[in-house]
């Protein structure tokens, strides 16, 4: 119940706050032992970016090698996200999540990753980012890095300002 209380308390917060919302797709690899299938992580994430802060729920699987018995391997994270420094389209990105793994040992998740985006248009977005998940249990913790690739999708377009100053009538 406090699971689905939060979650609406999220919801409702994304939804009335200003800010764009967006929807990002991030499949990356792993450095752990195993096919590429089992190295393969993929993620979806909806969220908000207010100016250089952002907020996002991703879901996703940390493997997408077979298991057998229960799946192991779907996440869900928290992932507040700050854009540290801008150049023209570039922006250097860093992120500090939280989540939990559903059925696994090591059933805590916690990410800090960096990245290097690129606004390829107002609503398009490509992040190439590299980092580090800690996942911890009551009985074992372990770390492995990743790399992955994120394209971002905003539903409405980015605004500089200057664009901002020119629709409000000011130069």
């Amino acid at each position: 119940m406090k699971k689905i209380i939060l979650f609406l308390i999220s919801a409702s917060v994304f939804n009335y706050a200003g800010g764009q919302t967006y929807i990002a797709f991030n499949p990356s690899v792993t450095n752990t032992a195993g096919t590429l299938a089992e190295k393969a992580n993929l993620s979806l994430e909806v969220g908000r970016q207010w100016d250089v802060f952002s907020m996002g729920l991703d879901v996703g699987k940390t493997s997408l090698g077979k298991s057998d018995g229960v799946d192991t391997t779907k996440y869900f994270e928290i992932r507040p996200n700050l854009n540290i420094f801008q150049q023209g389209k570039f922006t250097n990105t860093f992120t500090a999540g939280i989540g939990v793994i559903f059925n696994a040992e090591e059933n805590l998740m916690t990410e800090l990753s960096s990245g290097i985006e690129y606004a390829y248009s107002d609503q398009l977005h490509f992040n190439i980012l590299f980092g580090q998940y800690y996942y911890s249990g009551k009985f074992t913790a372990s770390t492995v890095t990743f790399f992955g690739i994120t394209v971002m999708r905003y539903f409405t377009p980015t605004k500089n300002k200057k664009e901002k100053a020119l629709i409000n009538g000011k130069p």
